[in-house]
């Protein structure tokens, strides 16, 4: 499979219809890699549960993949924003789209 080098397509169902989202190459790479880290991160603490490490330096490391997670929320969130509602603008869906936003925030922050 051919990657566009300006941008990549991928769908999301977020309603009965779905609609793709389309986000740049660069977007989407920063975010898997973020991801990427935090899975080691989180099976570098596995690890250290596994090896019986004192549970404050658990701590330490589980609030640190916490704020990455968090980080990466942002980063989702921002190119949602940039993209995903200018473009909802333009196609005149934006009540619905912003219905789901709120929705996903909703769940995010419970």
């Amino acid at each position: 499979m051919s990657i566009s080098s300006d941008a990549i397509s991928h769908s999301h169902s977020h309603d009965a219809n779905g609609h793709g989202h389309t986000h740049s190459e660069e977007s989407l790479k920063r975010i898997v890699n973020r991801l990427s880290r935090i899975e080691g991160h989180v099976r570098g603490i596995k690890t250290m549960v596994h090896e019986g490490r004192p549970c404050p330096d658990v701590l330490v490391q589980v609030a640190a993949v916490r704020g990455a997670l968090d980080r990466v929320a942002r980063l989702i969130l921002d190119e949602h924003l940039s993209e995903c509602i200018s473009r909802a603008v333009t196609e005149g869906n934006i009540e619905a789209e912003l219905t789901e936003l709120k929705a996903a925030l909703d769940r995010f922050f419970d």
